[in-house]
């Protein structure tokens, strides 16, 4: 059967699979919708919760990053990893212990303030579609090269399976919807990082295949791939490039980040108690592991496979010899994606891949990308509108497309491909859903209920809430229809706005009693705002610029997010000192947060 073919099957019956799912599991109540009755088992709840974690960025991008950064790319890694155990040790107990559904619910009762929770609200909407965007890229690209459609139509079909399960089944559905999507795409991810790593190093363990020999060779992988690199004039591949303290602060981003997302905060309210909201998120954890430990070893089979295959290959079919070699086949479908190209700048039909640019972004564009002609040139290659630039680099590969088509470089069987689609489906489409339902949550409960309609029936909130998750997948579509940047850069960029907002609000409400709320609401206006400006202007106004040389301080725009975090923090202790403490009550509540009764007891009893 065809990659297409067997594609078709498995994709059809995963998403069967999550259908049947969201009909079973309908919600029936605002509560079944926003926490999912608060019924689901720990280790159900820690299989949703790493789906819900480990997005598009995690199966489609990451590895794709650390392939063409190396050492650099660890950042994403470091980041994200320390980022879930931060928020599981720190935040989770004490956030499932407060008992409420949303974070902008906690944001307004422990800040005794609607205008708290709005504001809350509003953060909670941008960072999820910030996030939303990448997720909704990553479905269009496994659509556009596996069913051979446009990007656009890709993202729409998409919608309209995110559309179906999260707007009927909500948290409930989506909850275990979730556990499915886990055993897919971690299928999806083990089955060809064991098959490579039989190959090129005889382990079947992929963590074992990074660090051992190449098969037959007498030398190390990860050498090897330095020497490769040093041949053609790229960065050693473990070594770094980027400045210290910008692997610092985009890794304290990512980190902070990913404590202060909404959509997994969520996951811990799901639970009967506070003890299981524990036992999940040991679950969760040792999930995410399967995944973010065969990462790195994914991403060096993928560059050395690539490298091996496409350097110095004809473009066309050759008659063979001994030093003569083809571009296969799965070449030239990926680059009718528009997500590879090659130009031949030297005239000789051999692909020449090497340090740098291929090209000049074209005016307009956001990013430097491949803008096809229609014609074809001498050696039947895709004919380029971009001007190409001096240096002899001749291929552009989209870093998105490494894990997608790291089964087809390395020729494994057809349906292996087809069941990388899936997991990458399952991975992007489990994230989309948690995100759109924070979006859903914060305008019927937070926005409506909470503050602008409180007598609003439970009917009328569980219709309100199923509209706004329909009208966000509308905007989620057209999100990722025009990404601003690739899967795992714009996820980075929703990290650094919750950690320039949500992060310090939560730390100061759980751990600081004389924390108010002018200094909470002034520190997420101020925090949030510094980031999105920052990332704004390198990103969309002066795409330019967004160079070292122009960076504040050095620091990207994918790590701004912790000084977007230490700026909150510094307002909201300044204002909080200068205007009134909160009510009596009020800190009390953030004893009971932080500090068991019996314990509460024994210190009043000895005062």
């Amino acid at each position: 059967m065809s990659i297409q073919g067997w594609t078709f099957l498995i994709v059809g019956l995963s998403f069967a699979l999550y259908i049947g799912i969201a009909l079973r599991a309908r919600a029936a109540s605002t509560k079944e919708f926003y926490v999912a009755g608060t019924g689901v088992p720990p280790i159900a709840n820690g299989m949703a919760t790493a789906a819900d974690w480990m997005s598009a960025a995690s199966f489609i991008s990451m590895a794709g990053l650390i392939s063409f950064l190396g050492y650099d790319g660890s950042v994403y890694l470091m980041g994200w990893t320390g980022g879930y155990v931060l928020l599981a040790l720190l935040l989770a107990p004490y956030l499932r212990k407060f008992g409420k559904f949303t974070v902008p619910d906690f944001i307004g009762d422990r800040y005794y303030s609607s205008g708290a929770r709005v504001v809350a609200v509003f953060c909670a909407i941008f960072i999820s579609f910030t996030y939303v965007a990448g997720q909704m890229r990553g479905v269009g690209i496994v659509f556009s090269r596996f069913l051979e459609v446009p990007i656009g139509t890709g993202v729409l079909v998409g919608m309209a399976i995110v559309f179906f399960y999260a707007v009927l089944g909500g948290m409930k559905g989506i909850t275990y919807t979730q556990v499915a999507q886990y055993c897919v795409l971690i299928f999806a991810y083990m089955v060809p990082a064991i098959f490579i790593s039989l190959m090129i190093s005889g382990h079947a363990i992929p963590q074992l295949g990074l660090g051992g020999e190449v098969a037959g060779a007498g030398v190390a992988l990860l050498d090897r791939l330095d020497g490769l690199h040093e041949q053609l004039g790229f960065s050693p591949y473990t070594g770094g490039s980027r400045a210290t303290i910008d692997v610092f602060f985009i890794t304290a981003a990512l980190m902070v980040g990913t404590a202060g997302l909404p959509h997994v905060i969520v996951r811990f309210y799901t639970v009967p108690r506070v003890r299981d909201a524990r036992s999940s998120v040991g679950w969760a954890l040792l999930f995410i592991a399967l995944l973010y430990t065969t990462a790195p070893a994914v991403a060096a089979f993928a560059r050395v496979n690539l490298i091996e295959t496409v350097e110095g290959a004809h473009y066309e079919e050759t008659a063979g010899g001994e030093n003569e070699r083809s571009l296969p086949a799965w070449f030239r479908t990926w680059e009718d994606t528009g997500l590879l190209a090659w130009v031949d700048k030297d005239g000789d039909g051999r692909v020449a891949y090497r340090s740098g640019a291929v090209f000049a972004a074209r005016e307009g564009q956001r990013k430097v990308a491949p803008v096809f002609t229609g014609e074809r040139g001498a050696h039947g290659e895709r004919l380029l509108a971009n001007e190409p630039t001096a240096n002899r680099n001749e291929l552009y590969v989209d870093r998105d497309i490494m894990v997608l088509a790291n089964p087809e470089i390395a020729r494994l069987p057809n349906w292996i491909v087809g069941l990388v689609a899936a997991g990458g489906l399952a991975a992007a489409l489990s994230t989309a859903a948690g995100l759109l339902l924070v979006v859903s949550s914060a305008v019927s409960h937070d926005l409506l209920k909470r503050s602008l309609l409180p007598s609003i029936t439970e009917a009328g909130e569980l219709k309100a809430a199923r509209i706004s998750a329909a009208l966000a997948v509308c905007v989620a579509g057209y999100l990722g229809v025009h990404p601003p940047g690739f899967v795992a850069e714009v996820v980075a960029f929703a990290f650094g706005l919750a950690a320039a907002s949500f992060f310090p609000a939560i730390i100061m409400g759980i751990f600081w009693r004389r924390m108010n709320r002018e200094g909470a609401v002034s520190g997420m206006l101020v925090g949030i705002g510094f980031t999105a400006a920052y990332i704004i202007h390198f990103k969309f106004v002066r795409p330019e610029d967004n160079t070292p040389e122009n960076w504040w301080l050095g620091i990207s725009p994918e790590g701004i997010g912790t000084v977007g975090m230490l700026i909150n923090f510094a307002v909201a202790a300044v204002v909080s000192r200068f205007t009134p403490p909160p009510p009596e009550q009020v800190q009390e509540l953030v004893e009971h947060i932080r500090i068991p009764k019996a314990a509460r007891t024994s210190a009043r009893d000895d005062g």
